[in-house]
């Protein structure tokens, strides 16, 4: 196995990580560790795409458990934000969804030999999705962190950065998370004809 692909086995392995520490209320700055596993977590999967193109390990094992391991690490942290009441429920269900929906897809494609890579929309998305999230945990964090409350609502540009940017990034995630999973409908239909 090359080291591309064993960043995304132990992004995979984060995602229980970041759950025990977002979810056990009782571990002191539980949230602020969730939130630096889940950003190391996001940045491995930047590291092993860059890897694999750059030293040619593009595996269709990378194909796959790539976005796999996106869609684990974004689903374990939209759940908890609904948890903590930061998002609504539907934003969270159309993302969700989505993900459910381009696997589903994948998994049709993949019965026929096909594999299909991740889009530029699904990048974008990715990324969209991940600021959106980290965004969302800061929240999170400055809610639950009296010195941090402070600090942030002592500043006009963070109180107002705060009250806008997460909300923002969030919607903007949820328009580009539809649009992407159209774009991978749309081009990939031939899979999922159903007069086969």
């Amino acid at each position: 196995m090359n080291l591309a692909n064993k960043l995304t086995i132990i992004r995979i392995f984060l995602v229980p990580v970041f759950l025990i520490f977002i979810a056990i209320q009782d571990i002191p700055y539980g949230t602020v560790i969730a939130t630096i596993i889940f950003i190391i977590a996001a940045l491995t999967d930047k590291l092993d795409g860059y890897i694999a193109r750059s030293r040619n390990q593009v595996t269709n094992f990378g194909k796959f458990m790539d976005p796999l391991a996106d869609k684990l690490l974004v689903t374990a942290a939209l759940i908890s934000l609904v948890e903590f009441h930061v998002i609504p429920g539907w934003a969270a269900v159309i993302i969700i969804a989505r993900e459910f929906a381009v696997t589903g897809l994948r998994t049709v494609a993949a019965s026929d030999g096909i594999v299909i890579a991740a889009s530029w929309w699904g990048k974008i998305k990715t990324v969209i999705q991940i600021i959106a999230i980290i965004l969302l945990l800061l929240t999170v964090n400055i809610q639950s962190q009296p010195e941090l409350n402070k600090l942030v609502y002592s500043s006009n540009f963070l109180k107002g950065f705060f009250n806008i940017m997460p909300n923002l990034f969030l919607y903007a995630a949820v328009i580009i998370t539809i649009v992407s999973g159209l774009d991978y409908f749309i081009k990939n239909k031939n899979a999922i004809r159903t007069d086969k």
